[in-house]
């Protein structure tokens, strides 16, 4: 197989350029070929058995398999994170939430250890990315899936941070007096599901057929469902000066607005992300 006959058939599901984006990674990560020898016909050169699993990653993405569960991993923020079908793919709009939080923290002056709360981590990418931008800190990461928390602790060990990881169900109203003491956290933040059922007509295929629908969906009628239970427990949680971080979707900004404020959080900053969307919440009481 040529690369032109890797790349070729990707059309299909594909533009151009994002197909063969998709071919070079997949060369690179599994056969260590670069561009030059991409050029140079390495392709051809590859020997049967890896010719046989070129083959194979072929017919994977052509089901509409995300490359990166193709592989096992995704790159986040520059840390090469393991994925696979039961945590959703990091996106580079989440990695400027935690960019905006590392930066705000080194303006902050806390007179302790700065404690943080991620809640629902997946594969543990926030959680992991803050605890490495932020070497003081204290990292807890909670998930209610076995899968991603299993994940998680993989991705902790491989990029040789502690985050400890618990399995809590945030929408259980116990919560507060089995899980944490009240003033335990400098810094809570979560990117919870917020995708509406109703935006599903407009999702690209491959995220629906194979990315975890626990982890983006909510009811149509209770978008701030998850926001809501974070939001009320982070209230009774966070130290005095703490903030709470949010990944939102824009089309919920005012009703998140209004929320944050009845829970407690007298001042809520808004922030677009690289495409100019409003994306995110910092919030205080």
């Amino acid at each position: 197989m040529t690369y032109e006959e890797f790349w070729h058939p990707l059309q299909t599901l594909y533009e151009a350029g994002e197909a063969k984006a998709i071919a070079r990674t997949v060369l690179e990560v599994c056969f260590n070929l670069t561009m030059t020898d991409i050029l140079c016909g390495k392709v051809t050169q590859l020997s049967a058995n890896d010719q046989n699993k070129l083959k194979e990653i072929l017919q994977r993405l052509l089901t509409g398999e995300p490359v990166q569960y193709v592989l096992g991993e995704a790159e986040f923020g520059g840390t090469t994170f393991h994925v696979e079908p039961g945590v959703l793919i990091p996106r580079p709009e989440t990695y400027e939430l935690c960019q905006w939080i590392m930066r705000s923290e080194k303006r902050e002056v806390i007179s302790d250890r700065c404690s943080i709360l991620d809640i629902g981590t997946g594969s543990g990418c926030i959680a992991i990315t803050l605890a490495l931008g932020i070497p003081q800190a204290q990292v807890t990461a909670w998930d209610i899936s076995d899968k991603a928390l299993q994940i998680a602790a993989e991705n902790a060990k491989r990029t040789h941070v502690n985050v400890s990881l618990k399995k809590v169900d945030i929408l259980n109203p116990s919560l507060i007096t089995h899980h944490s003491s009240l003033f335990t956290y400098n810094i809570i933040v979560s990117n919870p599901p917020y995708i509406l059922n109703k935006e599903r007509a407009s999702m690209e295929k491959n995220v629906l057929a194979f990315e975890p629908h626990q982890a983006l969906f909510v009811p149509d009628d209770d978008p701030l469902l998850f926001y809501r239970a974070i939001a009320h427990y982070a209230a009774k949680a966070l130290k005095p000066g703490g903030q709470l971080y949010f990944e939102i979707n824009p089309l919920c900004v005012e009703e998140m607005k209004a929320m944050l404020q009845e829970e407690g959080f007298r001042h809520t900053e808004i922030k677009e992300d690289q495409f100019g969307k409003q994306r995110f919440t910092k919030s205080w009481l």
